[in-house]
């Protein structure tokens, strides 16, 4: 049976289809129908405030006694799951959120009624963005901000979107598509180009030698894995292959801990650690990195190499004024969090920056500024970048126009120059959970669905299972989501292994070089190198959407 509910407020309720989702409605929310083509089954909630300011915090409604399930930010850069009842159970930074409504039955009645699925996605609207959080109360707010004290409103009128249905899944595509079609800012995973390297076993130099890579150290870890009948055919580069500077002198340094990351971007070329020897009679003009990639090819057959940097630059920017980088116009910027991003954790890269400062390229220099980098990453014969801390950038919104205007500047001079550069769509979108993003994506297909792997911490692992499956229910609307390298020898290797198998992902691992667990990596990749990959993407069963097994004690 198809259910197209009706989405309306009445006598102070909102209601679905019948169904009662929210109580005691303020007057000054106002809902809009969706009209035209996929918007039928949607509205818009707006809301109105009695003056102008840049942060705006709107209650909606009471939620009391529905099931929901939604995804947050729990820190800066990543979300996470979270299920409920009640709007109290609703965090900070509430990026989706979808309720089941479902009519009680006395015992002994059928039980025909159809269960309604509502998805609620807050959106931006101009230069603000817009995210869920529960109170006391248990009411449902909007939080309404710019990032920009300067950028101020008194109203958003389509800043959340409704939609609902009988099928969950079905409701969610829906309702990103209805999205889509109203702000026309980004598009959904199934119009993009999907990078050819998501098909092919690969190897990644971070949890093998962190920020110590070294061109050697990448030729023993192609090496070690060929030998072993499991050949990688794409290659990440991970942080440490960059030029950088840090001219925070420790003893001055207010912040000690994490005064790495305001480490900042010296020059767009490798770093002495990737320069090679090179015998023949170009030793001279042909770059380290060159001679590195083509090795790789050449002698290891891979397919696809790509290297890590950070949306700006570096983990602490560019360098101001640096040689050769003064026509960027980078200029000393210091981030400052959003209160939802600081009342679920504060973050040990923000401490650092807000003390040192980032160098943030100008918005009208930053498409120079990667298209010069990528122009020589290409000319070396790189075929993508993992661009990182992509967040940040919404920190930095003062005085540019507030954080989606900064954030949709920057991400649109890295689609146009990874389309000039990289022709096969290379781009990986890493430590990026921020709607500002995700609505600002019309090109990058691949995401890194959760936070990081971590080998040593024995308790992360069933955290990132379950978080990068629940994230690609909403995630999985707008990229392919990446479920993180992972090492072949640990106590927890089968299990991650057997989770990307049906993730839809790309498989790669960060071994170092002689720690492999080569018969279970011939269980996922064939003797060419290339892996089975799911179509799409992987996501929690229906009957699991809305309690959560790695949290909820009843399960291993």
């Amino acid at each position: 049976m198809t259910v197209t509910p009706k989405i309306s407020i009445n006598n102070g309720n909102l209601v679905v289809n019948g169904k009662t989702i929210l109580t005691g409605v303020p007057d000054n929310i106002v809902l809009t129908p969706g009209t035209g083509a996929g918007l039928l089954a949607g509205a818009f909630i707006g809301a109105t405030g009695s003056n102008s300011k840049s942060l705006h915090v709107f209650p909606v409604g009471t939620l009391e006694g529905l099931r929901f399930m939604c995804l947050f930010r729990f820190k800066l850069w990543w979300m996470t799951q979270r299920m409920g009842t009640c709007g109290k159970d609703l965090p900070l930074e509430t990026q989706f959120l979808l309720v089941e409504s479902k009519d009680a039955t006395a015992e002994g009645e059928p039980d025909d009624a159809p269960t309604i699925y509502t998805v609620f996605l807050p959106l931006l609207e101009g230069q603000f963005r817009a995210a869920l959080q529960g109170n006391e109360k248990n009411e449902v707010e909007i939080c309404l901000e710019s990032g920009d004290t300067a950028v101020e409103t008194d109203q958003g009128l389509h800043i959340v979107y409704m939609h609902a249905g009988t099928n969950p899944f079905e409701v969610i595509s829906q309702a990103v598509e209805a999205a889509e079609r109203h702000m026309q800012t980004f598009v959904n995973r199934e119009k993009k180009k999907l990078p050819s390297f998501v098909d092919w076993f690969g190897w990644c130099t971070w949890d093998a030698f962190y920020t110590d890579v070294t061109a050697e150290a990448v030729e023993e870890g192609l090496k070690s894995l060929s030998e072993g009948k499991a050949p990688p055919r794409f290659l990440i580069i991970d942080d440490g292959w960059q030029q950088i500077g840090n001219e925070i002198r420790e003893s001055n340094a207010v912040v000690q801990e994490g005064a790495q990351f305001a480490n900042r971007l010296t020059g767009i070329k490798e770093n002495h650690k990737f320069q090679r020897n090179n015998s023949g009679e170009n030793k001279a003009t042909v770059p380290g990195l060159k001679l590195l990639v083509d090795e790789a090819k050449q002698q290891h057959n891979v397919k696809y190499v790509y290297v890590w940097h950070a949306l700006a630059g570096y983990w602490g920017g560019v360098k101001p004024a640096a040689a050769g980088m003064e026509h960027y116009d980078t200029a000393l910027a210091y981030p400052v969090s959003s209160p939802g991003v600081m009342g679920n954790q504060p973050d040990i890269v923000m401490d650092s920056l807000a003390v040192h400062g980032l160098g943030l390229v100008h918005p009208k220099k930053v498409f120079n500024f990667y298209n010069e980098l990528h122009a020589y990453l290409a000319s070396c014969g790189v075929d993508g970048v993992k661009v990182d801390v992509q967040n940040i950038i919404e920190t930095l919104g003062a005085g540019h126009g507030g954080r989606v205007a900064l954030t949709r500047a920057y991400h649109q001079a890295l689609e146009a120059s990874i389309a000039r550069n990289f022709p096969d769509n290379g781009c990986i979108a890493c430590m990026c959970h921020n709607t500002d993003g995700m609505y600002n994506a019309k090109q990058t297909a691949v995401v890194r669905a959760s936070d990081d792997f971590y080998p040593r911490d024995p308790a992360s692992h069933t955290i990132h299972i379950s978080s990068v499956a629940y994230n690609s229910v909403f995630l999985g609307e707008f990229m392919q989501p990446d479920w993180d390298m992972f090492h072949s020898l640990h106590p927890a290797a089968d299990y991650h292994a057997a989770a990307r198998a049906i993730g839809g992902c790309p498989i790669y691992v960060s071994d170092k070089p002689g720690n492999h667990n080569f018969n279970l990596l011939k269980k996922l990749v064939l003797p060419d190198g290339s892996v089975l990959r799911a179509l799409l993407p992987g996501r929690p069963t229906r009957d699991c959407l809305f309690s959560d097994p790695a949290r909820d004690g009843k399960r291993c």
